[in-house]
């Protein structure tokens, strides 16, 4: 049997016809039931084709009055635009008219389909998908999914794909403004008439490394995610967790990036706010003054590690000296305690105070020579973020976050599955920077939004009757 696949345009001034597949099938089996693969892409595309000529063929007769006047535009050339779409590329009528009489001032001929042509080479919707998939695997594997499962153009390449990406990314950069000044809050005034705020956000920051291009080392991306503890209005649903990310060295606008990811959560300026990061200077400035009601936390987890590396130097020392190990095992086990209560100084002086019996020893004992370099960096560790460390235990048994473990996941998500250093992916900071804003935006469900801002027709949102509104 045979089978005809036909596309027919109804139109004012009647109807057009188009064979777009002719399919021939003789003893069924199972592979040959239905459409295979290369038959489908192969009718998509004719489908796409007729559907996008006569759309284009359509518009160009409703332009082609002037509409001051009401004269035919003479046609001064033919041309045509090849568009790439999802359903392979396209070849659309692109003519050059001459200006109406009328029109004395502009240029004497015109394209009319740069109205919505906009010399755009790829469509709003293969550009979303590629800008997506993109973002979660590797730019080679991008292309071999589409030119797997949709008919595109066969030049597509992992080249292409990135160029698009960045394209992306870089008017997400655009839309995002300058970069938020210190202490660019609302009067006390305003402030004080705002509504009861929503409750505590915590947003936790912790930072990555990622392999350089050129094999010049590796370079630190930082990386986060912003909570809200619940909503103040009774039935109002709690907005889902939010990620960031960005390059600390190639950023320009790190503050106004946090605090638009805030602002999108329902943040206001009377809201308790609490930031935490592992103390590092270059993400206390980012932190700094970004908010009125902020609070800044040196995450428990980081304190730990830094302490657990100590135990472990402890160790190598009771090997050499029994006496002395045992003792400065205990010291740093009250160091621990003074931090977890947040008796920063007692815990500064306990610190000085095991310097001091390790410099005794440190001559003749190269672990404990060691251990003091650790103890040390831990003292100006502590030194540099006492302002930031509260009595941790009191916040555990009241349910307060203590630490950024719920960070880790986020650095792991954003950063570790996309730019993995065991695939030995190598990175420049423009790249990683832009790549980081689309992956963002998709892992937090906002990049198709992002495209129906820019593309209104874009997938249009299904609209939920009001019935089903209220059942929900």
């Amino acid at each position: 049997m045979t089978f005809r696949v036909e596309v027919v345009c109804l139109h004012e001034g009647g109807e057009q016809r188009c064979s777009v597949a002719e399919l021939d099938r003789a003893e069924l089996v199972l592979e040959t039931l239905g459409l295979s693969v290369a038959e489908g892409k192969s009718t998509l595309h004719g489908i796409q084709e007729f559907v996008a000529v006569q759309q284009v063929i359509e518009d160009l007769r409703r332009r082609r009055v002037c509409p001051n006047c009401g004269r035919r535009y003479h046609s001064k050339d033919a041309g045509t635009h090849t568009i790439k779409t999802v359903f392979g590329a396209v070849e659309v009528p692109n003519p050059r008219w001459e200006s109406c009489p009328c029109q004395t001032e502009g240029p004497r001929t015109f394209r009319p389909a740069t109205v919505w042509l906009q010399e755009a080479p790829t469509s709003p919707e293969l550009l979303y998908l590629e800008t997506k998939w993109a973002s979660l695997i590797p730019f080679e594997k991008v292309v071999d999914l589409l030119k797997e499962v949709l008919p595109v153009a066969e030049a597509t390449n992992s080249q292409t794909v990135r160029e698009h990406l960045h394209a992306v990314a870089e008017r997400i950069e655009q839309e995002l403004g300058e970069e938020r000044p210190p202490r660019d809050f609302a009067t006390v005034e305003s402030i004080a008439e705002l509504p009861l705020p929503d409750g505590p956000m915590t947003v936790g920051i912790d930072g990555g490394y990622v392999r350089a291009a050129h094999k010049q080392g590796n370079f630190e991306v930082i990386a986060g995610r912003s909570v809200v503890a619940f909503r103040r209005e009774e039935g109002d649903s709690v907005p889902p967790p939010k990620c960031f990310g960005f390059v600390q060295t190639y950023d320009q606008k790190p503050r106004q990036r946090i605090w638009e990811v805030m602002k999108s959560q329902g943040m206001q300026e009377n809201q308790q706010v609490v930031f935490m990061s592992d103390g590092g200077e270059d993400l206390r400035q980012v932190q700094e003054y970004l908010h009125p009601n902020g609070e800044h936390l040196l995450d428990w987890f980081h304190i730990t590690m830094r302490l657990t590396v100590l135990q472990q130097q402890v160790k190598t020392l009771q090997a050499d000296r029994p006496d002395e190990g045992s003792a400065s095992s205990k010291q740093i086990v009250s160091i621990k305690h003074l931090l977890w209560h947040g008796n920063v100084d007692e815990a500064l002086d306990r610190t000085d105070n095991l310097l001091m019996d390790l410099a005794l020893i440190g001559r003749q004992s190269a672990p404990a020579e060691k251990l003091a370099a650790g103890i040390s960096d831990l003292r100006t560790y502590i030194g540099n973020n006492r302002g930031s460390i509260p009595n941790y235990g009191e916040r555990y048994r009241q349910g307060e976050t203590i630490s950024t473990a719920f960070v880790e996941s986020t650095i792991n998500q954003v950063v570790s599955r996309r730019f993995v250093k065991k695939q030995q992916m190598q990175w420049t900071l423009k790249g990683a920077h832009l790549l980081l804003q689309t992956r963002t935006k998709v892992l937090n469900n906002e990049l198709e939004d992002v495209f129906r801002r820019w593309f209104p027709r874009f997938r249009p949102k299904a609209q939920t009757d009001s019935s089903e509104q209220k059942a929900a």
